[in-house]
């Protein structure tokens, strides 16, 4: 049986291997927010432009789109652990480099996107790995809640990651954001080795030539399998023309409030503190039951806080509906991998993963670059408050199919 409340929350740390992961876990998300704050920032300083603030967003996430299908497959084929250590040791270098052309000023915006792409291609493989290890550390009763336990981490460096980059670059400048991001991926990759985890032998005749059968066996899992498509259909649109307005903060905290790195400090402590509080319910619930609606309340909620965003002309009310959407936002994405993780199958979780991250990342990259082009044209709000309609009209679809996904995904997991 499921627990609920912060019994829940206990019994999915009760497990070891899981809190090694999640110790480590939570510093590289810490490292992550503050190398994001900052990349974000030196390239408005280096351009000051809504384009290259999108553009940097899209090399970070666009290789998802690209890779995703083929990342999966080859998740399920290999050690997920030693997969994890090797692409932590990549992000490691790259943040490397960033705090060597920051440190030596020359960096520039061709440097900071081939390195923002580097980074999405190694966060590619990355990504479906990490999620498809989470079931083995973890009793299937736990997974719900280890589900929001990292999303709880990964928010609660959201909210005081940012906050914590405007203080670094104010004071020791750009580099030294870049290279603590690399000191948290080290120490990350020394707690992944404290796991031990048994893994299950690989067929070692599987040849690389059967990967492109695999991943049509995974599309076509991802298509037959109820719910799962519609889900990836609200996650991509989501991302898309929700999460994207995140990459255009640096503008709006500069260029409309006029108040610098620290204002964008705040803009994203309060998107992270929204979802801390969005994530501890989820936690605490437990349990799948009921998360079909929650989403569709949670979009509704994105799309109101995203209109009211784009209008307003008052720094501290912009904050509040910032707060509001991280909050939306993490329901939506921690809802939809619950529903997920606890409908498919473990030999094709990999595959349904990548494809999961292909949805998110994908989305959102091609949605920051859609509204950088936008923002230039029509000014930086304007693609922010059609996001936010859009939004409005996708709750509405998913309230008319919602019993449908709650009959198809909300199925109690096996003990």
């Amino acid at each position: 049986m499921p627990t609920s409340g912060f019994n829940a929350i206990k019994s999915a740390l009760a497990n070891d291997n899981y809190r090694y992961y999640a110790a480590g876990n939570v510093l590289s998300h810490f490292g992550t927010w503050i190398q994001r704050v900052g990349m974000g920032w030196l390239a408005w300083e280096l351009t000051e432009s809504p384009f290259w603030l999108g553009a940097i967003g899209f090399a970070d996430m666009v290789p998802a789109m690209l890779l995703a299908p083929f990342a999966g497959a080859i998740a399920d084929r290999v050690n997920r652990l030693k997969g994890i250590q090797y692409t932590q040791l990549l992000a490691l270098l790259q943040a490397l480099i960033l705090a060597f052309l920051a440190y030596t000023n020359t960096a520039t915006i061709w440097w900071l996107f081939c390195l923002a792409l580097f980074r999405g291609v190694v966060m590619s493989f990355n990504q479906p790995m990490r999620f498809s290890l989470l079931p083995s550390l973890v009793e299937r009763r736990d997974l719900p809640s280890a589900i929001a336990i990292n999303s709880i981490s990964f928010n609660l460096a959201r909210a005081l990651g940012p906050v914590l980059a405007s203080f670094i670059i104010a004071i020791w400048g750009v580099g030294t954001a870049f290279f603590i991001n690399a000191l948290t991926f080290l120490i990350f990759i020394i707690s992944l080795y404290a796991i031990d985890l048994v893994v299950p032998p690989r067929d070692k005749n599987n040849s690389l030539w059967n990967i492109p059968r695999e991943i049509a066996d995974g599309m076509r899992y991802c298509l037959q399998t109820a719910g799962i498509g519609q889900v990836f259909i609200i996650l991509a649109v989501v991302a898309f023309f929700g999460r994207a307005f995140a990459e255009l903060l640096p503008g709006f905290a500069d260029g409309v409030f006029g108040w610098g790195v620290q204002g964008l400090g705040y803009f994203h402590a309060a998107m992270g503190c929204g979802a801390i509080l969005g994530s501890i319910y989820l936690a605490r619930r437990g349990m799948v039951t009921g998360m079909t609606r929650i989403t569709g309340i949670s979009v509704s909620l994105v799309g109101i806080s995203l209109i009211l965003f784009a209008g307003s002309d008052n720094f501290y009310f912009a904050v509040c509906c910032a707060g509001f959407a991280g909050l939306a936002l993490v329901m939506i994405g921690v809802g939809e991998q619950q529903l997920i993780q606890n409908s498919i199958s473990s030999e094709v979780r990999g595959r349904v993963m990548a494809f999961y991250g292909l949805m998110m990342r994908g989305g959102t990259a091609m949605g920051s670059i859609c509204m950088g082009v936008m923002g230039e044209w029509l000014g930086i709000s304007w693609p922010v408050f059609i996001g936010g309609v859009v939004l409005l009209i996708l709750c509405g679809w998913i309230f008319s199919i919602r019993g449908f996904l709650e009959k198809s995904l909300e199925k109690n997991p096996e003990p």
